[in-house]
């Protein structure tokens, strides 16, 4: 009985032994660690199975279409305005301001009134809510059986 449990902690001991030591060759070698060039900066589940994305890859910032089967490029975006579209949303998220009452001056306008509307430079980009309808009416379009 002894035995077999100074066998089983060796056995342990050596298997701990060689997951360390593969952990340290992977750390070395940069395996399993972003290194920075590719972002997910925004992801938008549409269904069960489908995704919108936006990536950024060193400068380029692309939106891509991802279900089971297929990924699919649908438009590649100015890093600039990503930039600025992701700077004005988080703020909103992170220090929501209480309502302001009607009438107070100097109060910071409510969250839920930033980036809402079609115009400017997201107009018709993956940001601007009014070009949502036109893409789920493209996707649905290219899915449709017939």
């Amino acid at each position: 009985m002894t035995w077999m449990i100074i066998r089983l902690v060796l056995s342990l001991a050596f298997i701990g032994g060689v997951l360390f030591y593969a952990a340290r060759l992977a750390k070395k070698r940069g395996l399993g660690q972003g290194n920075g060039v590719i972002e997910i900066v925004a992801r938008h589940r549409l269904g069960r199975a489908s995704t919108i994305n936006v990536v950024r890859i060193a400068d380029v910032v692309l939106v891509v279409g991802a279900t089971e089967e297929h990924v699919t490029l649908l438009t590649e975006l100015d890093p600039q305005a990503v930039d600025e579209a992701v700077a004005e949303r988080r703020p909103a998220r992170l220090h929501a301001a209480p309502p302001a009452e009607d009438g107070e001056e100097g109060a910071a306008p409510r969250p839920a009134a930033v980036a809402r509307t079609s115009s400017g430079a997201l107009a018709g980009s993956v940001f601007d809510k009014a070009g949502w309808g036109a893409l789920m009416n493209g996707l649905r379009e290219r899915t449709v059986r017939r």
